[in-house]
């Protein structure tokens, strides 16, 4: 027994060691550069899907491994981990930090909330909209954790408003005010028996005896509701609901997150690696940009959002078209007290202040200058520019408009009663400290890391044997290719990080659509999306584990609500890339930019 304690206290040490242990044949039986790069790919691929070393630091492995085995020069591979993408990267996350800074974010979320009403379902579907508009331009974990909090807020004065109206219900029902306060102290008994227990589960542990003395508090609980007065049976069922408007609250917030977040291409994290991976790849291709990716994703995002919205009204509350759509009716003391958390929060926002504005505005002026790049249907500014056609990228706008923040000062000249004007000291809107804490970095190392492994399969040939073994799948139809990569990716990021899969699928998923002759936008771009979709499990993705960690839901809740999610996600993103996405590239042609695999492979 105590082998095996030891054996569990040290796995993550012993993975470390095993796994280069134990895949040391392949480079030592089969001396070929081939089998080298693949030697390094699976060790750092495992690394990454198990997590025994930080993933940046499992990054860092191909910067040693190369060199030694003689597949790249050292001064190469440190080459890949910074290009373009790190540049945009920091652009996006100087407009995120002032952003959260200035709490623009919370002006804009609750903004939305109060566009759509406090009744149930619009309420739900305001904060995904909100959230999923943050995540857009954020991190999806910084929009979950920013949400989060509102929602909250409304739950708790939802639960306060109904429990007065309960006490005043029952107390006119029975005609006695103390009967009332008796039956709400009993009932609050049961509440926090059963709120402990469920504590306990969620927390990893159960106690035989808390279960039995829960057992016995519901089986009472359903003896008495037989002889409850109607106001108390009401209530009952009212308490119910209310549960499961806060599981729906909540988990629409972890949801939308990562929906919204694949609108843009540097929505999330998954997005900015297949566009460097693309552009790095068939560099003769200008087609995937902010506006192009935005074209292609904006029907899949909204498609996804307003179904994810439907199903989760249905899983938990029942889809009641009539209450939901009501109009004219007196609105519920829940509703009413929603409205008033909201409106009382934008209130204590005040007037927008002079950060505020400026942040909007250049805010405004980034998405513009993105957009109209290389808009495709018209010339762009970039146009101006025919000496050094393809010399500006997204990364230039981002870095042009993120300097902006360091350089643009955080407060204006007051003047005081006298007419006299006050100089502040010069703050800009955002510090490199503040910058530096919401900076990234270990997915910038990944990222650079991923880079790296694709330039070493590339110069070591591996790609090419992979691509001449993947060339017996072209007998498959195109769309089960395509839902088959779906379908993994989508399994594999529900147990790795979202950064780690796609980084892993990428270079193995060009090859094929190179070998079986399919323009490789095809496969990717699917790819790519379903990536994110890591709902499953509060693990799966730091947003579901903010939630999660609010104490609303517990794991079979996720799990419920995720897999139903999953299937549309999937189902959605295949209509798009069979339907809309295919005039947008020309994806039934094999582009001039893919390079012609020939039959003829090498073995390892």
């Amino acid at each position: 027994m105590k082998v095996l304690n030891y054996l569990l206290a040290y796995r993550r040490f012993l993975l470390i060691v095993l796994t280069p242990l134990l895949l040391l044949p392949l480079p030592l039986i089969i001396k070929t550069k081939e089998a080298e790069c693949a030697y390094t790919l699976f060790v750092v691929a495992i690394f990454w899907l198990t997590e025994p070393l930080p993933l940046a630091v499992s990054a860092l492995l191909p910067a040693f491994m190369f060199p030694l085995f003689g597949i790249m020069e050292s001064k190469e591979v440190a080459s890949a981990y910074f290009k373009d993408f790190h540049l945009l990267l920091m652009g996006v996350i100087c407009l995120a930090t002032s952003i959260e800074k200035w709490n623009f974010h919370k002006r804009v979320a609750l903004r939305m909330v109060m566009l759509v009403g406090v009744n149930p379902a619009w309420l739900t579907l305001g904060f995904m909209v909100s959230c999923s508009f943050l995540s857009m331009w954020l991190s999806n974990t910084s929009a979950a954790a920013m949400v989060m909090p509102i929602v909250e807020a409304v739950a708790q004065q939802i639960t306060t408003a109904e429990a007065e109206a309960d006490m005043l219900e029952m107390s006119y029902s029975n005609g006695s005010t103390n009967l009332a306060l008796e039956l709400d102290e009993n009932v609050g008994e049961c509440e926090n028996s059963d709120w402990t227990e469920k504590g306990k589960q969620v927390n990893g542990y159960d106690n035989d005896m808390s279960s039995t003395v829960c057992t016995i508090e519901k089986e009472n609980e359903k003896e008495k509701e037989q002889n409850l007065p109607p106001a108390e049976t009401g209530r009952k069922s009212r308490e119910d609901k209310y549960s499961g408007i806060f599981k729906v609250m909540c988990l629409c917030i972890a949801y939308s997150a990562t929906i919204g977040g694949l609108t843009t291409i540097t929505g999330t994290s998954t997005n900015l690696i297949f566009a460097e991976h693309f552009n790095t790849r068939y560099p003769d291709c200008k087609c995937i940009n902010f506006g192009s990716w935005f074209i292609l994703s904006i029907p899949i995002t909204v498609v996804i959002l307003v179904l994810s919205w439907v199903w989760l009204q249905w899983l938990f509350l029942g889809f009641d078209f009539k209450s939901m759509f009501k109009c004219g009716k007196k609105k519920t003391a829940r509703e009413e007290a929603s409205a008033k958390v909201i409106q009382e929060e934008y209130k204590k926002l005040g007037p927008m202040s002079y950060p505020e504005i400026v942040t909007l505005i250049l805010f405004i002026l980034m998405t513009l200058l993105w957009f109209t790049r290389e808009p495709g249907f018209i010339p762009g500014w970039s146009s101006l520019f025919p000496k050094y056609k393809g010399y500006a990228t997204d990364s230039t706008t981002a870095l042009v408009i993120g300097l902006l923040f360091f350089i643009i000062p955080a407060k204006t000249l007051s003047r005081t009663s006298n007419g006299e004007s006050t100089a502040y000291g010069y703050t800009p809107l955002i510090t490199w400290k503040e910058f530096q804490s919401c900076m990234p970095w270990e997915i910038a190392i990944l990222v650079g890391g991923g880079f790296a492994l694709a330039d070493g399969c590339e110069v070591s040939k591996l790609s090419d044997w992979v691509a001449s073994k993947l060339t017996p799948l072209g007998s498959l139809p195109l769309w089960l290719i395509i839902l088959i990569s779906c379908l993994i990716v989508t399994s594999v990021t529900e147990v790795a990080s979202n950064p780690a899969t796609i980084t892993i699928f990428l270079p193995i998923l060009s090859p094929l659509a190179e070998a079986i002759h399919v323009n490789p936008l095809f496969i990717l771009i699917p790819a790519t999306l379903c990536t994110s979709f890591a709902f499953l499990l509060p693990v799966a993705n730091p947003a579901n584990a903010i939630v999660f960690s609010y104490g609303h839901l517990t794991v079979m809740d996720m799990v419920k609500a995720g897999l139903g999610i999953n299937i549309i996600g999937v189902a959605v993103v295949m209509l798009g890339i069979m339907t809309w996405i295919v005039p947008i590239f020309d994806l039934y042609t094999y582009p001039s930019w893919a390079p012609i695999i020939s039959s003829n492979s090498t073995g390892l």
